[in-house]
């Protein structure tokens, strides 16, 4: 029995930190795994970003609001979900997918958590494991899933490899040019194409 496991920022919906970028206007805060691979490196410049520019995490989340899923993202969703079981597996916290999580019809997701002070300014991120994109994918084996998975970047190479069927979608060149040994696809259609192959329908 298979399984198929999706990134989510990337490939069902924008990039969160570059809708804050834009938003607040600084320009560092753009910088996402695509960019720096190091996760936790990432993260902590983030968070003192934010804290030197007294951004709260009430402030992140009303510009998530205002975002939106990728076009074609639902529909390509509820197709393999019709066919697959599905789980969201994300380096992104609860307090800031939910609203995606609604307009892709509330699938499963796998995330993490933030930490804020007494003023709402987001002071640490707790991760639910190390690695856990890779790790996913490991429990899903040790159920006897067969496991298919697609991601855009750096921090889902781990999940790509370790599952059956690893793909890339949409992601920067530098990403293909270390793993050309993941196909590449930057369509849903392709995807969706490429996911039903795997499935043998």
């Amino acid at each position: 029995m298979y399984i198929v496991c999706f990134d989510l920022e990337g490939v069902f919906t924008p990039e969160v930190w570059i809708a804050v970028s834009k938003a607040t206007e600084i320009n560092d805060l753009k910088l996402t795994t695509r960019d720096i691979s190091d996760y936790d490196v990432l993260m902590k410049n983030r968070i003192a970003i934010l804290k030197k520019n007294n951004i709260t995490l009430k402030r992140i989340q009303e510009i998530i609001s205002n975002m939106d899923i990728l076009y074609g993202a639902r529909d390509f969703l509820d197709y393999i979900r019709s066919v697959s079981q599905v789980v969201i597996v994300t380096d992104s916290f609860i307090e800031f997918v939910m609203p995606f999580m609604e307009k892709l019809g509330f699938p499963l997701c796998f995330c993490h958590n933030l930490e804020t002070n007494e003023e709402g300014i987001i002071t640490d991120y707790k991760i639910r494991t190390s690695e856990m994109k890779k790790k996913t994918v490991l429990a899903l084996k040790k159920l006897n899933y067969e496991v298919i998975a697609a991601g855009d970047s750096y921090n889902d190479v781990a999940m790509l490899l370790e599952a059956k069927h690893g793909i890339l979608f949409r992601p920067p060149k530098n990403v293909v040019e270390q793993f050309p040994e993941l196909p590449v696809v930057s369509e849903y259609e392709e995807l969706k194409v490429l996911i039903s192959k795997y499935l043998e329908l």
